[in-house]
């Protein structure tokens, strides 16, 4: 079944230098883009990996290499992600997105490095991926047929993957994959193709920043997930702890996990100040009459004395 599109719809797949979203990079990325109408767009860069804070290469994890077999010296004389910023997100530009266990970990790795180039360097790279729809092929995979990428593209394409762990391969996969799971589901009312529902459908918790520091309650309202203030709002944190912020800001968070705690920080500091003006507001003195003073009251005070 082709996909039912009003907008484009990105598949992507990130091969990295290790697991850890704080301290790893990109080292290969690849888009393919699946227009309204069926035409496929596809797109993969290779990475030099570059570490920011430290001006210095990043080294790729021994037991990542073992899986994708990327070597450093594969990079050599490859861009890095601040030289391909500005294509990538032209390629992201009015896009929704889809992968396969997209949303855990290859989403939160290009916020990271999207914020990385936002932070360290000159270019302000102008893509909000939270505004963006998310469909991952894996949850809605578990949901209705729990197995990995190479078992769902044997059950749902009849076809083994070779290739693996290429990002090309895995993301050429994935679109494959969920167009095989809207034939076999098709009667299924849970599955329509429409990549709004599919979304809602593979998400399984709503969440502000990628890494699921913050999560929304039942009143859309940011909670924190973890640690003392776990299950307390944002705001209840922020104005009975506004240090707080300054922690997560300080501490070893993700950039995408810093920025949406700096944004909601914001919020709360405006609203902490109209709150101080509506208050100065209502406790300013206003004469009762024009011209009145008080020295006119005090005056009235000491002559009905006299008397």
């Amino acid at each position: 079944m082709e996909l039912n599109l009003e907008r484009p719809l990105l598949f992507f797949d990130i091969e990295s230098t290790g697991l850890n979203i704080a301290t790893d990079s990109i080292i290969e990325l690849c888009f393919v883009k699946i227009l309204p109408g069926g035409e496929k767009w596809v797109k993969t860069w290779r990475v030099r990996p570059w570490d920011y804070e430290n001006n210095c290469l990043r080294q790729i994890n021994p037991s990542a290499q073992a899986v994708h077999g990327i070597s450093l010296e594969d990079l050599a004389g490859e861009p890095t992600f601040y030289q391909i910023a500005d294509e990538v997100a032209e390629w992201l530009e009015g896009c929704d997105l889809a992968g396969f266990n997209s949303a855990k970990f290859d989403l939160p790795m290009l916020a990271e490095e999207i914020e990385r180039v936002r932070r360290h360097t000159d270019k302000q790279p102008a893509i909000d991926l939270h505004a963006m729809k998310m469909v991952d092929v894996q949850n809605i995979f578990h949901a209705m047929e729990p197995r990995t990428l190479k078992a769902a593209y044997l059950f749902y394409c009849g076809k083994d993957l070779e290739n693996a762990h290429a990002a090309e391969a895995d993301t050429l996969a994935t679109y494959e994959v969920l167009k095989g799971q809207l034939d076999r589901y098709a009667s299924d009312p849970r599955i329509e193709n429409n990549v709004e529902k599919l979304a809602k459908f593979s998400t399984k918790q709503r969440t502000v920043d990628y890494a699921g520091r913050l999560i929304l309650n039942d009143k859309d309202e940011p909670v924190i997930s973890f640690g003392k203030h776990k299950g307390k709002t944002a705001r209840e944190v922020y104005f009975s702890e506004p240090s707080y912020f300054a922690w997560i800001d300080n501490g070893d968070f993700t950039l995408d996990t810093k920025r949406q705690f700096a944004t909601l920080k914001a919020k709360f500091e405006a609203e902490k100040k109209s709150m101080t003006a509506d208050k100065k507001k209502q406790t300013t003195f206003v004469p009762r009459t024009k011209g009145y003073t008080p020295f006119e009251e005090l005056g009235s005070l000491f002559s009905q004395e006299e008397d």
